[in-house]
Parts: C-alpha cells; structure tokens; sequence
C-alpha cells in the first residue's frame, strides 16, 4: 500500500470516527431533551433529584456508559404523580421502563418503534388510554405489566405480535375487553410462560391457537361485561394441548362443556374451574396427575360421581347441590342406569341444561325427559332439546326403553346399528335433524320416524350441510313460521349479511327515519351444521303468523325455528337514531342495562324517545333472543300500562330498540335513593295506584292478550313512571310465550333477578304466569317497607326481604316498625297498608297454586284506589228532578224537560232510586218512557 493509499485511509477512518462521535453526542442529546420534558410532565416528591443537567446522574435512570444513551427507568412506588410525555418514544436505546405502584395519569404514549425495549412495568397506576399503536415494532420486548390501571376499554392490538420473545403478558384489572386475539399461538409466542388478564371484560372464549402453546400460567378468570354479567364462554378443550400449564385459572366465567382429558398435563399443581357451567363427569386422568397439588370445581353442573382426589390434593367442598354430581360420597359410583344416561350424552357435549335437570341417583325421580315403569327406564323424550352432535351406540345399553324420541334437533350422523339390538324398543323418532346414511333394518314391532332428514338413505351429507325437512330454503315442506318469545333454540349470532341486506332494503326505500310500509322481518337460523348463521329476510306485508313454506307435517309437535318479527312502520334508520342521541354521547344515557346502554333522544317530529343499544360484544345467543324477544312481543301487545315500542334498527352489528320515553325513570329511585336523587318520597296513595297499574299491565300480558306471556323479570328498576308518576311495566327481553294460557309450567333456563324469583323457578326451572305473581308480591313488601328485595347491609337474617317481611308481618308491633317510615300514616292508610301486606304474602306464597292470579290482584287494589264516594253537589233541583219520585215519574219528568230545554248531554245521567241503586240511563228512542215499567210498581 502506497503512502497516499495510507493517508487517505486514515483520513477516512478520522471521518468516520467523528460521524460516530457526533452521532452519538446528537442521540445523547435528544435523550437528554426527552429526559427534561419526562420531568416536566412528573410531579417527583422531594426525596427524587433530578436537579443535575445530566440526567445520567438522575435517580432511578441508568444510562450506557460510553453513549450515555438513556437504558434504565425504573422509579418503583416513589408517589410519583403527573403524567407520562410522549417524549419517552424518543429514547430509542431504552430497554427498561418500570414506573409501577405510583399515581401516574392520563394517556399512555405510543411506545412504538422502542425496538430495543424488553421491559414495559406500569402497573397500578392511574393511566386512563393505552393507544393502537402501543407495541408496534417492540421486536426485542419480554415482559409487559399493566394491571391495575383504569383505562378506557381496549382490545389487545395485532401489534404486539412483533413481540417475538415476550416471556410475560400481565393486565389484569385493566379494562381489556373484546375477544382474545388469534396471535397467541406458538408461532407468534413460542418463548410465552405467563399470560394473565384476570377480571377484565374480555368475551368469546379460548381461541384454537392456545393449541400447543407453552404457557405455564393462563389467569383469564372473572370476566364481565359492562352489567356485570359473565362473558367469557365457550369450552376448555384447548387446555388439552397445551402440556406445559403449571397453573390455571378461569373460575368466574360462563365457560361449558367437558373437562378434557388433561393427563398430558404432568407438570400441572393449581387449577381453578369454579362458578361456571361445566358439564359431564371428572376424567378420572384429571385425579392420576403426579404434581396437582389443588383444584375447584365448585359451583358448575358437572356430573357423574363426585371426584375423588388424593389427600395431598387441597379441594374445594364439591356438595352435590352445587354440582350435578349423583352422590354426595367422593368416589363411589353412580347407579348403572345414571352412568349410561350420562355417556350417551358425551357426543352432544353433555347439554347444560340435562345437566342442570339430572341430578341425584335415580333418573326415575322425575328426570327431564325420563318416564320408568318399576325402576326401569322406558321412554326417553328429548325433543326439541337443542342437541347437537351425534347419535352414541350407548343408548342401546338402556334395554328397557321403549321408546326414544330425539325429533326437533341438530343431531348429525348416521342411525347406529347398535339401536336394533334394543330388544324392546317399539318406537324410535328421529325425525328433523340433520341424519343421512342407509336406515338400519329394524325388527317388525318398531316403528320408526325419520321424516325430515334430507339426507337420509344417501352415504354423505351434501355439500351444503344439508337441512331439515321444511325449512326456509330446503325446498321442503314442513315448517310453520311461529314467533318464538324467548331464548332461541340453538345459539346464533347475526353476521354481516343481515346488516347488507337491511342496508339494501333501506336504500331501495330512500328512507330516512322509519319505512313507510307493513313489512316483516323473518329471522331463522341455518341449519347447514352450523350454529353462527342467521337468515334475515324482510318480505312484504300481509305477513302474520303465517305459514310461509307449507305446513308443518304431522309428527312435528316441537317449535318452529323460525322467528318472525312484526315491523309495521317500525324500522328507523341508524343515522336518524345516531343524530337524535347525539352519535350516542354520554351525555344521553339514561341507565345502562344486562345487553345495553339507554340514550334519550328526540326524533324529529318531536316525539321524545328512549334508545336501548344492544352491546355488540355481548349480542350473542342470549343478547339476540332478547332483543328478537322484546320485538316480538312489543309488536303484539299493546296497553296503557306496558311501556310501548315506538320502532327498531337492524344495521350491521347496531341492534337498537326505540320506546316511549318515560321522563320520572324508574320506580326504584322513588323507593330506593329517593334522597340520594332529592327526590319526594311516594305517598301511600302514589304507591297504590303504581302498584294497580303494574298489575292491570301483568294482567293484560297474562291473559287478556290474544296470547299469553310470562314476564320473568318484574322488578322496580323494570318499571317506569310517567310525568303524571303513574306506572308502565317495561324491559320485555326475558318475555316467554305461556302455553294455555300460562297454566301449565314449561321449563326455561333460569334468567330474571335474585330476590324476584320465585321458588319453583329458582330450583327447577319451571315457570307459569305465577311467577310474575311472586315476583309483584316482593314489589308490593318493597313498596310497604322500602327495602330492596336483596340488602346485603342488613343483620344476616334480614338480608332476603320476602322471609324477614313473613317473619315481621305476624306481630303488629314488628309489623308497624317495618313500615317505610316515609309512608305518612293515619287509621285509614294503617288499614289499607295491612290489606296489601296480606295480599303481597299470598303473592309470594312458596307453591304457586297458593298464590291468586292477576285478576284478583287487580280486584283487591282497584277497590283500595278506586274508591267511589258520591257527588257532595246538591242534587236535589238537578233538571228540577225529585228523587224522592219513583222511577217512572222521573223519567216522564225528564222527557218533559228534554222537549224543551234539556241539554243532550243530560240523556245519559245517572239516576237512583230509593235504595240508592245506580242505574244508567241510555239515550232516549222513541216511546222508551212510556213502555217502560217498573217491576215492583215505583
């Protein structure tokens, strides 16, 4: 190398030199700006100085040595306040951020493109957003702490996928709401060991890409919605696959199904399943794990015998009414006949509701769907039980059935072979499923239906998924369009077809506010085998109740799957709704509900509305059979006393319902907070006559409509008040159809409010209109006492209102006390407070044919608050009238009087005779007065 090669080398190796060292100085500036704008935004006590110009030399910063490029912030519960700069995204060398335990507020920044950050630690602090963008490009991140903040809701972003090594993902308590993304799989997250987001509000249910992931502890327990209403659903088969869980908690959700098989799981010690719904019985792989060390399992439907654990193994009680177990005693077995039953229900995933339903050890004390003859097993009846699956061989282990009737479900497969070797089974109906495959030969002395299976006698099911028999779009016929009032049979959930096709609807109408036509909205589910597809068609009027695809064949007795929802002049558009709410700002919220949020609004015309908005993350099938539930029964019902449906909206994922709006709100705060609101206490009068309103509405809703209904959740906070404070019933989302005219009980899954509900419903699921009797006679005590039907402040004893109030009602001196001291009192109110107090006892009587319809409710309190007192005007010269006179002289004096100057409105005056008698007198005709005779002469 020459000389000149040599110094021109060298002058590069200078420049290049001082490029790097001015580099560094300009980076270590900007660190140092970003540092003083940190500082400014803090507020530090006085025991933090950060006085020096080098913020290297700051307490709690650490810098790199040679760059003095800001590494380390870690200031751990110093009562540091304040809030944090968006500044921190520019100190691009930090890897450590640990600010928890203090009281910083406000908006987190983006911490985006910090590429060499490992640790975020920002729990318990009082930060209010967490941006979209947060942990975009933190390629290098392994621990993330944000529990305990109040943010805003927020979903966990695709973002935090560029977090290749995260080991750690903790934020519990802090808000994060909709479903688990599908990033957590072991391609995005193969070094993940902990993942803990208890008690937020997240929804849906463990994603499939859980599968094969290497956590060692998943918290995901406790989520509720914005109601406080459990969120988290779905099964816990996932758990299965994923060997490496040392720890698991997802108690306090509504998760169902099965415990999997978990003996892959060797190295598990802690798993928390309690208060759920899971079903089926306790692998027995579960009790052989060698490192469990404790398990919950309380408060679920499981089933089988209760679990026997090792007595290293700390278990919580599992009593046999808090579970379905069929003994109490751990490890003894069930009774042969409850085995079989329960296996037989394994390809249908063990069914919540059988599993709430089949309970104890016989299946012969009354069991859902099980008649016996002699302690043996008969008939199976499961009829329209919403059953999804396929048929098991194990039913053929029941040989004393002889009958089996599965019609009117999802069941999918093939007719096993094993069903004739049933040596007395006589009848077999599996009619209206989604069956396909050869029949097997049956002997003579069985008769079988399989009716409405398309796919039956073919070796596959067709592409589509097939369909049952006379249903919408099967080409069959078969089915009746019934309006079905309550929960739907088998979940479904509205894609976004529905909200295109109203969206076209709308558009062809060039409507702007409500459609100007009768129409109708029809919404059944699919039946192609899956549960999340919905059907919405909006046909044109003249549509009600009718058959609308042939009529429903002869052996079909179960319920249509097909919805229809009346929308005469009712639909209302989604911009119109979002303009009269303000884009449904805070400030319109009147109360926020089990699936919503109600906003006050004014349409156009002036008409004052009240707009419930279905929450989107919880319309599932619960959440859409009750909004479905409140149009189809508000559509039908019309009465002074029920809180009317004014229109509807269907758009997209936006289900909204449009009512009347009731400016005093809800009768609980003139009950309940009437001095927290500074409200005026009810007087005994008010009282009274809301309480004869709510009655005539029940009334009406249990029989005096063209259709019996059983409301199910008749409470104060349910019952709305006018400017003229008298009362409408309202929230018609748990609403049932009663079948003979609500005399017979039918069963329904348990829904309504704790404290409202009657006895018979609570334990058996079985309801008549004399729930709604129960549940007004708990509002008449809450109206005598001004006690909550549940108050938890009370003595332990006094907490349940209706067993203090049966307690104090015998002892009048109890009795006077329990009064609501806000009731002014005198011998007259006294007197009418002890007849309600007896009719609120016979309303909340523990048997229900113990307890008086709403007819002679309403008769009782009419005759408190309609009292009738004669007129004190003297009457004497009315029209110049003696009513001394008998009846026929009076009329002819009237007639005299009416040809001369007797008004008209005078014909239908009342008139008395000598026993004070009412009697109407109707409109003259001609020679009425002179044919008329009195039978007794006067």
């Amino acid at each position: 190398m020459s000389i000149e090669h040599l110094r021109v080398l060298t002058l590069n190796i200078l420049v290049l030199s001082l490029f790097v060292v001015c580099t560094s100085a300009q980076s270590a500036s900007s660190d140092a700006a970003a540092m003083q704008q940190l500082k400014q935004n803090f507020k530090l006590p006085s025991g933090i100085d950060w006085s020096n110009s080098d913020p290297c030399n700051w307490h709690g910063v650490g810098c790199e040595s040679n760059s003095k490029r800001v590494v380390r912030i870690q200031l751990k519960g110093l009562g540091i306040s304040g809030t944090l700069s968006p500044f921190i995204g520019n100190l691009s060398s930090l890897e450590i951020l640990e600010l928890m335990n203090n009281t910083l507020s406000g908006r987190l920044p983006t911490l985006k493109g910090l590429s060499s950050l490992q640790t975020v630690n920002l729990h318990s602090n009082q930060f209010s957003f967490i941006p979209g963008d947060f942990f975009d490009g933190l390629a290098s991140l392994q621990e993330v702490y944000l529990d305990s903040n109040p943010f805003d809701a927020w979903s966990i972003p695709e973002g935090l996928k560029d977090a290749l090594s995260l080991k750690n993902f903790s934020a519990n308590s802090a808000n994060v709401g909709g479903n688990l993304p599908d990033i957590f799989s072991p391609d995005n997250f193969g070094s993940m060991i902990h993942l803990h987001l208890s008690s937020n509000n997240l929804t849906g249910g463990l994603p499939p890409s859980f599968s094969g992931l290497g956590l060692q502890s998943l918290w995901l327990n406790g989520q509720q919605d914005s109601s406080g209403s459990r969120s988290f659903n779905g099964t816990i088969e996932v758990l299965q696959n994923m060997t490496s869980l040392v720890q698991i908690w997802l108690n306090m959700n509504a998760l169902t199904g099965p415990i999997p098989d978990l003996s892959k799981l060797t190295s598990l010690v802690d798993l928390n399943l309690r208060d759920n719904s899971l079903t089926g019985p306790v692998p027995v792989s579960l009790m052989k794990l060698p490192l469990l060390e404790k398990v919950s399992l309380t408060n679920n439907a499981l089933q089988g015998p209760t679990p026997k654990f090792p007595d290293s193994v700390a278990v919580d009680k599992m009593l046999p009414d808090q579970n379905s177990f069929c003994l109490p005693d751990p490890g003894v077995d069930c009774d042969s006949r409850v085995n079989t039953l329960i296996s037989v229900m394994e390809p249908f995933g063990y069914p919540l509701q059988i599993a709430h339903d089949w309970k104890g050890n016989d299946p012969c004390a009354n069991w859902l769907g099980i008649t016996c003859s002699n302690k043996n097993i008969t008939t199976i009846n499961l009829q329209s039980r919403g059953l999804s699956g396929t048929l098991s061989p194990k039913f053929a282990a029941l040989t004393s059935v002889q009958t089996l009737i599965l019609a009117h479900n999802n069941i999918t497969g093939t007719i096993p072979v094993e069903f004739t070797r049933m040596p007395n089974l006589k009848a077999l109906d599996v009619s209206f499923n989604n069956l396909y495959g050869k029949v097997p030969s049956f002997s003579s002395h069985t008769k079988v239906n399989h009716g409405g299976n398309l796919n039956i006698g073919k070796d596959h099911p067709s592409p589509s998924g097939g369909g049952r028999s006379g249903e919408p779009g099967t080409g069959g016929k078969g089915s009746k369009v019934g309006v079905i009032v309550g929960s739907v049979v088998g979940c479904i959930f509205l894609v976004s077809v529905a909200g295109l096709l109203l969206f076209c609807f709308l558009r062809r109408k060039k409507l702007y506010g409500r459609v100007e036509q009768s129409n109708t909205v029809v919404i059944h589910p699919s039946h192609s085998g899956s549960d999340d597809g919905v059907k919405i068609t909006v046909t044109g009027p003249g549509v009600n109740d009718k058959v609308m695809s042939g009529e429903q064949s002869q052996g079909s007795s179960g319920p249509s799957d097909v919805h229809v929802i009346e929308a005469n002049n009712m639909i209302i558009s989604i911009q119109v709704l979002r303009n009269v709410t303000n884009n449904f700002s805070d400030d319109k919220v009147l109360g926020r509900g089990g699936f919503g949020t109600v906003y006050k609004g004014e349409l156009p015309d002036g008409t004052e509305i009240a707009v419930k908005r279905m929450n989107s993350g919880v319309l599932g099938d619960k959440g859409l059979a009750e909004f479905k539930s409140e149009i189809a029964v508000l559509t039908k019902v019309r009465h002074r006393h029920l809180v009317a449906l004014l229109g509807f909206c269907l758009d997209g994922n936006e289900k909204l319902l449009v009512y009347e709006y009731l400016p005093r709100g809800a009768l609980s705060r003139y009950l309940f907070n009437w001095k927290e609101e500074d409200l005026k206490p009810l007087k005994w009068n008010q009282r009274l006559t809301i309480a004869l309103d709510v009655a005539r509405g029940v009334e009406y809703l249990h029989g005096l409509a063209h259709q019996s209904f059983i409301h199910r959740d008749l409470k104060p906070s349910n019952i709305l008040l006018g400017d003229d404070m008298r009362a409408k019933v309202a929230d018609f989302g748990l609403v049932r159809l009663a079948p003979d005219g609500g005399k017979t009980s039918i069963e329904t899954r348990l829904a309504g409010t704790f404290g409202y509900l009657a006895p018979e419903y609570a334990v058996m699921g079985r309801i008549t209109t004399k729930v709604d009797v129960f549940s007004f006679g708990v509002i008449l005590m809450e109206m005598i006492t001004g006690r909550k039907a549940l108050d938890e402040t009370q003595p332990e004893d006094s907490v349940h209102l209706v067993t203090w109030f049966r307690r104090v009602s015998i002892n009048k001196d109890a009795f006077l006390k329990a009064i609501d001291p806000a009731i002014d009192l005198d011998e007259e109110t006294l007197a009418s407070v002890s007849t309600v107090a007896e009719l609120a006892g016979h309303c909340c009587a523990r048997e229900p044919n113990q307890r008086p319809d709403m007819g002679h409710v309403v008769n009782v309190l009419s005759s408190l608050v309609d009292v009738w007192k004669p007129s004190e005007d003297n009457s004497e010269d009315l029209f110049g009238i003696d009513f001394e006179m008998t009846l026929p002289q009076a009329l002819k004096k009237w007639q005299a009087l009416g040809d001369t100057n007797m008004d008209a409105s005078a014909s239908s005056s009342f008139f008395a005779s000598r026993d004070n008698t009412q009697t109407s007198i109707p409109t003259r005709p001609s020679g009425f007065a002179e044919s008329f005779t009195s039978t007794d002469g006067r």
